[in-house]
């Protein structure tokens, strides 16, 4: 029995200003190939398809248009759960009746106690189960228990499943959190502050198979059948090393058998470039991925006149601009009459730029003059 488990499309987002919703289209058709090329039996998306609970209507529009290519065309059942950036009552909606076109949408308490039951030749029955994002206050509210943390929602919940699983079929679990000890990435939203959204992977271990969603980076924790798939594409210039795309398992009589990742590219990949701005400029001619999105650190050590339009002359989609060579060789605490020299070293350099010359003698003077006044008056004011 095979399956594709997939994660955190977060269709709809926007990065720095820019809508990444084209890239995300691009990913979806090639995800859609595979399947053509490469059956399954199911496809679990665990959380977080959407970027913002009350998603853009192009977001919808999206994924309207990919269910109706997997379930539709396709034949293939889709089980979902909602995750901490979808709003889980809008996503359910009208989901009792989306269940004859193949499409299961498990986005409350109720409803996951009901697994999505498949019938293989190779593995037998197997029960998905999904266990819809939730904070610790509504679970303890539905159920009226003690739980004031998600590790001790999860527990509750896992042991509610567990109870009622048929012991006799394969158990697949579908769930949306943060395992403890897992290795996270810049573009994930904290469930809580102060390390109580963490999750123990001990919960999960009597499932045949565990999908997870929520952290960006393809990665198991605790257990070869305890996985996330990681997220759909790259959100964040801290993900340019990681593989993005979406994970293939495959489960037998005995359970799980086997998870593969299979690699995404998205038509602009996040990169991280540093160099000083003529070098840049130079590979920037002839880089073949020029249209990437990309941090900039630029290492000059003098102030250079609009950097970010010359960077944007060879690089068109340079997101942000950081300048670490400004701070080299100046100390993290440093005296006014230093601070002075490091203003008026600047200040050079920008006369430069706009006026290609140099400072005369008497406008050196001056400006020596200018930030002396100034500092002293804050000293005043301080």
């Amino acid at each position: 029995m095979k399956f594709i488990h997939t994660s955190d499309w977060h269709l709809g987002r926007q990065f720095h200003n820019v809508s990444l919703l084209d890239d995300q289209k691009a990913v979806l058709s090639d995800f859609i190939q595979y399947l053509k090329a490469n059956p399954v039996d199911a496809v679990v998306i665990a959380g977080d398809i959407y970027d913002r609970s009350v998603p853009p209507t192009s977001a919808i529009t999206l994924m309207t248009q990919t269910l109706d290519k997997i379930c539709h065309d396709l034949a293939t059942p889709v089980i979902v759960i909602p995750g901490n950036h979808d709003g889980a009552q809008r996503l359910g909606f009208a989901a009792q009746q989306m269940k004859e076109s193949g499409l299961h949408i498990i986005s409350d308490f109720d409803v996951m106690m009901k697994p999505v039951i498949i019938h293989t030749e190779t593995a037998g029955e197997v029960a998905f189960y999904g266990m819809p994002y939730n904070d610790p206050e509504q679970v303890r509210h539905h159920y009226q228990q003690p739980i004031s943390s998600h590790d001790e929602a999860h527990q509750w919940l896992c042991e509610q499943i567990l109870s009622a699983a048929n012991t006799t079929q394969k158990n697949v679990l579908i769930s949306h959190c943060f395992v403890d000890g897992a290795m996270e990435s810049d573009s994930e939203r904290p469930l809580s502050i102060g390390g109580s959204d963490r999750v123990n992977s001990e919960h999960f271990k009597a499932f045949d198979y565990v999908a997870l969603g929520h952290l960006h980076q393809p990665q198991k924790k605790g257990a070869e059948h305890i996985r996330y798939s990681g997220s759909l594409m790259k959100y964040s210039f801290s993900e340019q090393h990681q593989k993005k795309g979406m994970t293939l398992v495959e489960l037998d009589e005995q359970g799980f058998k086997s998870a593969t990742h299979i690699d995404f590219t998205a038509p602009h990949q996040m990169r991280i470039i540093e160099g000083e701005l003529e070098q840049l400029l130079e590979v920037g001619k002839t880089d073949p991925h020029a249209d990437d999105y990309l941090l900039v650190r630029l290492m000059d050590q003098h102030a250079i006149l609009d950097p970010m339009d010359k960077l944007r002359a060879v690089y068109p989609n340079v997101l942000h601009l950081e300048k670490p060579g400004m701070l080299m060789g100046i100390e993290q605490e440093v005296g006014r009459a230093k601070l002075a020299r490091g203003e008026l070293d600047m200040f050079k350099d920008f006369f430069n730029e706009v006026q290609k010359t140099g400072l005369t003698e008497a406008q050196d003077q001056a400006i020596q003059s200018v930030i002396e006044q100034i500092n002293k008056s804050k000293g005043q004011v301080e």
